[in-house]
């Protein structure tokens, strides 16, 4: 379900669009590491506990990408395994595996930029969310600023295929 970053901005005051702002600022950083664009922000009570980039080749961790990195931050910043009352603002839409700790984290809510058909795991994919035997499912937003999320990665492949 797409919804306008100014209309969230408005809901949730304006941390939304500087989550977003700080999650494109990462997603910027990875790619310029050779990293897959792709950067997650983690918000409670609109402060910032976390922030972090896809770093899998980094770390030579394939459980590396950004929504994990940022999930683990968050948690040992409140010192909780549960991100209860947190949101989660992603460039792109998140992989089954991401979707699976969004889940456990108990993730509020899920807002993200960029549609994934092929690697997708929330409206995409096996849908994790939607799934019976999925514990939690945070309320899902995506379509924020999506052509600029779909040209980050757009062009970060093309790059590679020159």
């Amino acid at each position: 379900m797409a919804i306008d970053p100014i209309q969230i901005a408005e809901q949730e005051s304006a941390s939304a669009v500087g989550a977003f702002d700080q999650a494109f600022t990462a997603a910027r950083t990875a790619a310029r590491a050779g990293e897959v664009p792709v950067g997650a922000v983690v918000v409670r009570n609109g402060a910032v506990l976390a922030v972090a980039h896809n770093r899998p080749r980094a770390l030579h961790d394939p459980t590396a990408h950004a929504e994990i990195l940022a999930i683990r931050a968050a948690c040992a910043a409140i010192g909780d395994e549960r991100l209860t009352g947190c949101d989660l603002y992603v460039t792109l839409e998140p992989c089954p595996m991401c979707a699976g700790a969004i889940s456990f984290a108990r993730i509020r809510r899920l807002y993200y930029g960029a549609a994934d058909p092929k690697g997708g795991g929330v409206e995409h994919g096996p849908r994790v969310f939607n799934q019976s035997t999925c514990h939690h499912a945070p309320e899902v937003y995506g379509g924020f600023r999506e052509a600029e999320a779909a040209e980050l990665l757009r062009a970060f492949f093309a790059e590679r295929r020159d």
